[in-house]
């Protein structure tokens, strides 16, 4: 898979290309470009910390139903085939003594990679396993969960920090792998989003705590 240098990119535009695997330096820019803070719902801090919540609260039953629908060998041997440390995934070093903005900022490019991620796998299991109603439901459950909660993000970082554009990068499409590489890569991912989302939980909800 070939990287694309994407450049600095509009949080709206990037809304739209939460698919595209793009590669990129972080880079925060300011200024005059947000959109009016009639992009925020009136509740768009405490519907944040739900969404993460539930993220966090469902991401092991995802792993777990994941497993059980691609089979053999990936239900008995999950710790060597879904190992993610060969494959790439947003640093996440922020904690809780992190500044407020910092923290929105990493938030925001977790949770675009894993939506992208959610859309690579999504399909993948549509085509591999067509049949497997449940975890395409919970597939599409989380990947809807996702969206908003970028959304929200993308207005708090609006309206609190004038921040309108980031450099993001996203990780290897599957597209053109085999069935057992696409079942692999999809394990990956999830296992290192079960491991990242409960610490992501952990420093986001206390900045989100009512004032």
């Amino acid at each position: 898979m070939k990287f694309v240098p994407a450049g600095v990119v509009p949080f709206v535009a990037l809304l739209l290309l939460q698919r595209r695997p793009v590669a990129g330096r972080a880079l925060l820019v300011t200024g005059s470009g947000c959109p009016s803070h009639g992009l925020c719902r009136s509740n768009v801090q405490e519907q944040t910390r739900r969404q993460v919540a539930m993220l966090n609260a469902t991401a092991q039953e995802l792993f777990s139903l994941y497993l059980k629908c691609q089979g053999e060998p990936f239900s008995s041997e999950a710790d060597k085939l879904c190992n993610p440390a060969g494959i790439f995934f947003p640093t996440f070093r922020v904690n809780r003594t992190s500044e407020r903005k910092e923290v929105m900022v990493a938030m925001y490019k977790l949770f675009a990679f894993l939506n992208a991620s959610l859309g690579n796998i999504t399909r993948d299991q549509e085509e591999l396993n067509p049949m497997a109603k449940e975890l395409l439901e919970r597939l599409h459950n989380t990947t809807k969960t996702t969206r908003g909660l970028i959304s929200n993000l993308t207005c708090l970082l609006c309206k609190n920090y004038n921040i309108f554009q980031v450099d993001v990068r996203y990780g290897d499409s599957s597209k053109g792998k085999s069935a057992f590489k696409k079942k692999q890569q999809g394990c990956q991912v999830l296992r290192k989003y079960v491991q990242v989302i409960g610490q992501a939980a952990r420093v986001l909800l206390p900045h989100l705590s009512p004032s």
